[in-house]
């Protein structure tokens, strides 16, 4: 198929309401503005609503939703979507007035330590947010549908994919920025008046009240929260003073995170900070890893220890930023430490040749996971057994390993000291300091001598599950199964959302015809999941990486689009062989091979072993796209069968991430199965 060959354009019938932005600019703003607003909403909901910490792609999915009803939705009125900022002008001050924390108590999610619920029940919160994060987005895909049919198939879709990687771009600059909330709300206002501006005076005020009520209101948050924005949370902090010890309370996204405090006073008031120093038969301290540093007490813990040389491994910038200029024993400007904003596996992976007496994982509890996928937390791939195996490779042959946590569960400390046990090939010492919360440390030397053990662990009991792996490293979900909490919402979310098709769209067989291009939606979000999760295990779970992949997934995209409308491509049961094709390359291919090349080496072949079935499902995507006989509805369709995707990703709760793909490669032979026999010999 080549360019020639798309479908002739008609301009859109709006009367009412004729854009000052000729069709492919704003094609490309409002692609742009579409998906900032959905990055935008995805990380301001989960700072204040903590349950979306832990299940962010909720909003993921709502967004899915109003795109694709958008799409659906051109053609059936020619009125502005004026709806869009209206409701997220209430939206807005609806969570701010009304922010939630979670009770994190529920065994089977995947989180353990209890806070108590403050703020609007679940039940009634995420069901409007969900519903409001559909009507919002609904709008600037409207406005981008509407711009399809004015041009040839593939050229909208070409533009669309260009506004897609400038809105992730722009989000991207200012998470490296750390710009708060109200700068968001700014570039959303903006967009807003540059889409939808109308020609009177009244109903440009109309208009713009509801981004004031946005700005404003964001505003409000800016100045009063006091808040620093990382690139993964809203972190708040207070200094206090207890019998004369100074302190500093850390809280992320509402919850109680860290306390930076003098080391002395740690280790008086909490005595098992001590405990992995106390286990090691050697004693040294020359070389140290620390990994989840925080505010620095760990780092300062291990200096009053006698440490010569510290690395400290931090994710978040912005805690290594409140340490260094508020921790009262000041450790990040110790010339023996040696700071690390990353990953703490991916250090791990990346530094082959560095060995250390004492490697600690000190709380690593990230409190939310990683967008864009909906069970990996930041923090996932640090428990699996071939994460304590990579810990084991990096010990001199004295030195020791050891972790500290609030475990809640006991069966969460023993499914750790199981893990510990296969990766290192004896027991771990196992200290349970504190039975309420569980507070224990788990340590074992590179060899069974080289470990202090104050009692032996009794071992894991025969209901302790198995230890973790890098293919389902899901610590905290005790049996192989889907909560029963995620199959409610997920099953309440997919009547809601056939329920609103029927209303937006009219009658199901309008989309009959494009059933194949829902399931390349399906299969293509189970694809992208699988390309997120391998390339956080392979690069780290950081939000640098996550950005790289999403955009390197648009770039993929847009080259097969590129190739489809310059090029004649083979046809489309070739191209499903390709795909196919590639996708048992992938399964061949797996990530403890990866991860055992350089580092140059690993990048090139993982991008080539994820992108290739990327590139030739969208090549197939784009030779039907642009033979389809309504546009807004073949992408609609799509859309709403990546909603639908996003909702089949927590299968890898079960069967874990890899056989994602066999899950896709299923869906992806259906949609050959319902391909038109027309399109079979185009």
């Amino acid at each position: 198929m080549t360019a020639a060959a798309e479908t002739t354009p008609t301009p859109h019938p709006d009367v009412r309401h004729a854009p000052w932005l000729s069709t492919r600019p704003r094609l490309v703003v409002a692609s742009a503005f579409m998906l900032f607003l959905e990055l935008a909403l995805i990380r301001w909901t989960g700072s204040n609503i903590v349950h979306l910490s832990y299940f962010t792609n909720f909003v993921l999915l709502g967004s899915f939703l109003g795109i694709g009803l958008g799409f659906l939705r051109v053609g059936r009125t020619t009125r502005q979507p004026y709806y869009s900022p209206i409701v997220l002008a209430i939206l807005v001050p609806i969570i701010l007035l009304f922010p939630v924390t979670v009770d994190r108590q529920t065994e089977g999610v995947l989180y353990w330590t209890s806070l108590s619920t403050t703020g609007p029940p679940a039940w009634l919160i995420l069901p409007v947010i969900f519903t409001a994060a559909a009507i919002v987005l609904m709008g600037p895909a409207e406005l981008v549908g509407r711009c399809f049919p004015e041009l040839g198939r593939l050229e909208a879709y070409r533009y669309d994919l260009i506004g897609s990687l400038t809105g992730i771009g722009l989000f991207t600059a200012l998470s490296f920025l750390s710009a708060p909330p109200v700068v968001w709300g700014a570039i959303v206002a903006i967009a807003y008046a540059v889409l939808l501006w109308p020609r009177t005076v009244w109903a440009r005020v109309a208009l713009a009240m509801p981004s004031l009520v946005i700005v404003g209101a964001l505003g409000v948050e800016t100045l009063t929260a006091g808040a620093l924005w990382s690139p993964y949370y809203k972190v708040t902090y207070s200094h206090a003073q207890w019998n004369g010890v100074p302190l500093m309370d850390i809280s992320v996204n509402g919850i109680p995170h860290q306390q930076a405090t003098p080391a002395k006073s740690k280790l008086e008031w909490e005595g098992q900070y001590g405990l992995p120093y106390e286990r090691s038969t050697s004693g040294k301290l020359d070389d140290v890893l620390i990994v989840g540093a925080g505010s620095g007490t760990d780092v300062s813990i291990a200096l009053s220890k006698g440490a010569k040389r510290v690395d400290a491994v931090e994710i978040d910038p912005k805690l290594l930023e409140l340490g260094r200029t508020y921790h009262p024993d000041r450790p990040y400007n110790d010339p023996r430490v040696t700071t690390h904003v990353t990953d703490g596996r991916a250090f791990l992976e990346r530094n082959s040749d560095k060995r250390y007496d004492l490697i600690l994982f000190a709380l690593p509890d990230s409190l939310t996971l990683v967008s864009g996928a909906s069970s990996l937390r930041l923090e996932s791939y640090l428990f699996t057994q071939q994460a304590m195996e990579a810990a084991r490779n990096h010990l001199k042959p004295d030195g020791v390993f050891s972790m500290y946590n609030y475990y809640r569960e006991n069966w969460l400390v023993d499914r750790l000291g199981s893990t510990m046990q296969a990766a290192f090939g004896h027991k771990p010492c196992v200290d349970v300091v504190s039975e309420a919360g569980q507070q224990a440390v788990i340590t074992s030397g590179l060899s069974a001598a080289t470990q202090r053990c104050a009692t032996e662990w009794a071992g894991a009991t025969a209901q302790t599950p198995p230890p973790t792996g890098d293919d389902r490293p899901f610590l905290y979900l005790k049996d192989r199964t889907i909560p029963q909490i995620y199959i409610i919402t997920l099953g309440l979310i997919l009547i809601v959302s056939m329920l609103a098709v029927r209303a937006v769209a009219g009658p199901y067989r309008r989309m009959r015809p494009y059933a194949d291009l829902f399931l390349l939606g399906v299969a293509f979000l189970l694809l992208e999941t699988k390309n997120v999760t391998g390339f956080a295990l392979l690069f780290g779970t950081t939000w640098v990486v996550n950005a790289v992949v999403f955009g390197g997934v648009l770039v993929a995209v847009l080259a097969a689009v590129e190739v489809t409308r310059r090029f004649r491509v083979p046809s489309l049961p070739v191209m499903y062989g390709v795909l196919l094709g590639g996708l048992v390359l992938a399964w061949l291919v797996p990530n403890s091979w990866l991860l055992g090349l350089p580092l140059p080496v690993r990048a090139v072949v993982a991008v080539v072993v994820a992108f290739l079935p990327i590139f030739a499902a969208n090549v197939v995507f784009a030779k039907r796209f642009a033979d389809s006989e309504n546009g807004t509805l073949a992408f609609g369709a799509n859309l709403l069968g990546a909603m639908v995707g996003g909702c089949l990703e927590y299968l890898a709760l079960i069967v874990g991430y890899q056989a994602l793909l066999i899950v896709a490669g299923l869906i992806y032979l259906m949609a050959f199965a319902l391909l038109p026999r027309n399109a079979r010999i185009a």
